[in-house]
Parts: C-alpha cells; structure tokens; sequence
C-alpha cells in the first residue's frame, strides 16, 4: 500500500506541480551534477597544468577518448531514460524495468570492447589525435589508464541519467559528488605526492567514476526507483530501437564533440604548436563548465517534458520549454559578459604561459559572445529529444559540435591560420542558433 502511494505521489508531483517550481526543484541536483562532472577534467587540467605545456596538451589530446566514451554512456544512459519515463508516465513498468538493466548491461559491454582494444592500439591512437614526439609519452600514461575504468565510467552514466529520469535527480547527484570529491583530493595527492605525473591525474580521475558507480547503484535500489536486476536484461529488437531512438542525439552530440576534439586539436598543433593545443584544450574545459550548467538546467526539464508528453499533458511540455528558454538566455548572457571580461585570468589560472594565455583567451572571447545562443540550441534538444522526435533530436544535438564545426575546422584554419582555429566554434554556434530554432518551433506548433 505504501509503495502504491509513493508511485502515485511522484505521478501527482510531475504531473501537477507547477512547471516553473516543478523544473527549479528537478534542477538544482542535475545542475550541481553537470557541474561536477565537468569538474573531473576542469581540476585535471588544473593539476596537470602545473606541470607543464606538454602535460596540458597531452592531458588535451587523451580527453578525445574520454569523450567517446562518454557519448557511449549519454547514448545508453539518455536513450534508456528518456524511454523508461515515458513508460513511468504511461504506467508501463514492466517495460521500463527491462530497458533500464537492457541498458546497462550494454553499456559494460561496450566499455570492456573499449578498454581491451584501445589499450591494443593505444600508439596508433595517440598518433591519430595528434600527439607529437614532446607529448606522445604522457598522452599514452594518461589514456591508457582512462581506457581501463571505461566500462566503469559508461555504467555510471547510465545510472545517473536513469535515476534523474525517474524524478530522483537527487540520488544521481550525491554518487556524482562523491566520485569528484575523491578525483579532487587525488589528484594532487597522485601527481606530486606520490610524483606520478599525468598517470596520476587518470588514477585520480577512473577511483572517483568507479566510486561514483557504487554509490549510484546504491543509490538504485532506495526509495521507489526501479530495481536493477540481470533477470530484465534482453536484447531484443524492440528495446534495442527504443534505445536508439532515444539515445542517438546524445550519442551524436557527444560523439561529434570528440571528432571535433581531435579535429581542433590537430588544427591547433598544425597553426601552434602544443601551446595552441594547449590553450584549446583549456578553452574548450572552461566553455565545458558554463555549458554544463546549463545542460543540467536543461536536464532539470527532461523528466518534466518526457513524463507529461507521455501523460498527455502537453501544455506542461510548452510551458517549461518557454520558461527554460528565458532563463537560459539570461543567465547566459550574464555569465558570458563575465568570462568575456575576464578571458586572459580564467586561462592563466588553468596555465601560466604567455603564449597559452594569448591564444586562449582569444578563442574563449569568441566563444562567450555567442554563449547567450546556446540556451536555444540545447532546449530545443532536450525537448524534441524527450518527446521522442529522435531524427530532429540527432540533428540538432550533431549541429554543434558536427555538422557545422566539422567543415567549418577544415576551411576556416587554411583560410585564418590560427586565428580560423580560435573563431571556428563560434561560427558553428551561430549556425547551430539558426538550424535549433525552426525545428524547435515545429514541433511546438503541433503541440
């Protein structure tokens, strides 16, 4: 009896709750979350900043693994969750239980793939990414060790997404703080304590995901989340297109963010040398961080917009699409000014070095003044993503960091020499503005 109340209880807060309160509350955990998962590569590039140039670009070029990586536990992780709240909303159960542990069983299954062929080809990769003879060493210490908590890493995004899915924004949250405590008291402890460089950064770095992983899977099995179980498993047709369906704009988005890592990357030892990776690198941690924020301000939205599309309460979904939209773009355009203002500190703090300081704060000036656009691009993500809109879902989560940005670091380097490589996200920005609108305002329209 007390657990069919609790169902109907989180039933009667989504559905009924006014949007505005009902996103701020769902918010504030997934927020704090993004923010500490970027904080995982913000205090590793800290440290190992501390080091030396080389040790920051190769920290740099080693965190294109970590983003596939990354977008194959979004792909798991969104594409299972998005699912299993509808079903929640529809009052489906049974199939939601099935594609929570379906998912997650993938997704160890991807991650040893991972780990066992990465560590195999881990010379030809870094040479790929574009380590050079001064970085190739520390690319390969620090990959490495990444490639071994891989499926660790993966699980750990599934669970988070699932929970914060369900409406339970707040166990998801306390296992993502626990991990990135750990990495944050590691990290020096590893890297000049016990002087194992940037090896120790990537030790640091896969204890806090693993620990992060138990605590969420603790987390899974509290209150009236849905219990995790082998006997659920299966991959059949049906769960495997859902998870598709759901999962590939972040897969896209994710996995075109670490094509263009390596692109940029390569780009910016071409035009500068390991100070122009370098100071990317340091860049793209910093935009990484403001984007987080944001995201999980949006991710605050997801279960709100997923859970009332499958209720048929659509007029919630507009209503929180609008007010998210609003207080993105302020906050954004707040943010941004700051950042702006301040370019040339932020990066010094990450690496005191001349030559790193003048080219990142160059690329993160243009980056902020086209930040306020974000708040469009990524709400209309999340909601035709979350109402099941898989195909302008993909498109406008690939538009970033892919379709625009992928040509645009191919013509715009060649053309402006390093000075194409530090405006090359911008430009894709503004494009992406301009595709997110109308595909948003489509679906809206229906509604």
């Amino acid at each position: 009896m007390a657990k069919e109340q609790n169902k109907q209880d989180r039933y009667k807060m989504l559905t009924e709750t006014p949007v505005p309160q009902l996103i701020c509350r769902l918010a504030v955990p997934t927020i704090i979350t993004m923010l500490i998962t970027g904080l995982y590569n913000s205090v590793d590039t800290y440290f190992v900043g501390q080091i030396s140039t080389q040790a920051t670009a190769a920290v740099g070029l080693a965190f294109s693994v970590m983003s596939v990586i990354q977008a194959l536990g979004f792909f798991c992780g969104q594409g299972s969750g998005n699912y299993l709240s509808r079903m929640l909303g529809a009052g489906r159960k049974k199939e939601a239980c099935d594609m929570a542990a379906t998912s997650l069983a993938l997704a160890f299954i991807i991650g040893i793939v991972m780990a066992v062929l990465g560590n195999i080809f881990i010379e030809p990769i870094s040479a790929f990414l574009g380590a050079s003879e001064t970085t190739m060493a520390d690319t390969i210490s620090y990959m490495k060790i990444i490639l071994i908590g891989a499926p660790f890493v993966m699980a750990q995004f599934v669970i988070n997404n699932q929970l914060r899915f369900q409406g339970a924004a707040v166990y998801a949250m306390y296992g993502v703080l626990s991990g990135a405590l750990l990495n944050i008291v590691l990290d020096p402890l590893l890297i000049f304590g016990l002087h194992m460089g940037v090896a120790g950064a990537a030790w640091a770095t896969i204890i806090g995901q693993f620990i992060g992983f138990i605590v969420l899977l603790i987390g899974s099995f509290r209150g009236e989340n849905i219990r995790l179980s082998p006997a659920n498993i299966h991959f059949n047709v049906h769960n495997m297109i859902e998870l598709v369906n759901g999962g590939a704009p972040s897969l896209f988005r994710q996995g075109m963010a670490s094509v263009a890592a390596i692109l940029l990357n390569r780009a910016a030892g071409q035009y500068g040398g390991d100070a122009a990776i370098a100071g990317m690198s340091v860049t793209t941690r910093v935009m990484m961080l403001m984007m987080s924020a944001l995201i999980g301000f949006g991710q605050g939205y997801q279960p709100v917009c997923s859970f009332n599309y499958g209720a048929g309460l659509k007029k919630r979904v507009k209503e929180g699409f609008y007010f998210c939209l609003k207080v993105s773009i302020v906050f954004l355009t707040v943010v941004g000014a700051v950042f702006f203002v301040f370019a040339p500190q932020v990066i010094s703090f990450f690496r005191n070095d001349p030559e790193v300081i003048a080219i990142g704060a160059v690329a993160l000036r243009y980056q902020t003044a086209v930040l306020p656009l974000m708040g469009v691009v990524v709400m209309s993500n999340m909601m035709l993503q979350s109402t099941g809109m898989g195909l302008k879902a993909t498109i406008t989560s690939s538009a970033r960091n892919g379709i625009f940005f992928i040509p645009l670091i191919l013509i715009l380097p060649p053309l402006f020499g390093l000075f194409g490589v530090e405006i090359t996200q911008s430009v894709a920005d503004i494009f992406s503005f301009a595709l997110a609108l109308p595909l948003a305002m489509s679906e809206l329209r229906k509604m």
